[in-house]
């Protein structure tokens, strides 16, 4: 008897994440009760080609990453806002006790960080 597709094929589960945009604002940095010490930033991402809906303006997406390795965390000191950052790590799916009740959030956990280009100069007249 022939093995069935679902049989045949050995599926391998991964949790990659490799992105590449703009720090959006300072990274912050906070030390939790446990005395481990977190950094958290926003990077903003622009979306693949533009689909019907959203030929009128860019698309990006804003995506939360935190990182909790000393090397990173270092890396990271000399970004700055706008600069062009690759990040490398896994998405995480946090859960904790707010007043409300139960609250989570899903974030990039940074394991490799580096800057891949400068922010644009400002132009000094105000200029776009």
């Amino acid at each position: 008897m022939a093995a069935t597709a679902r049989e045949s094929v050995a599926v391998d589960h991964t949790n990659e994440v490799h992105l590449v945009g703009r720090l959006s604002a300072q990274p912050e940095q906070r030390e939790l009760p446990s005395g481990d010490c977190v950094v958290t930033f926003r990077l903003v991402v622009a979306r693949g080609r533009p689909t019907r809906s959203s030929a009128r303006s860019p698309t990006v997406d804003t995506i939360d990453c935190a990182v909790w390795t000393k090397g990173a965390q270092r890396s990271l000191r000399s970004c700055h806002p706008g600069d062009l950052v690759e990040v490398r790590g896994a998405l995480r799916r946090r859960f904790w006790r707010a007043a409300h009740g139960p609250s989570s959030r899903s974030e990039v956990e940074v394991t490799t960080l580096r800057r891949a280009a400068k922010a644009p100069a400002a132009d000094p007249a105000g200029d776009p």
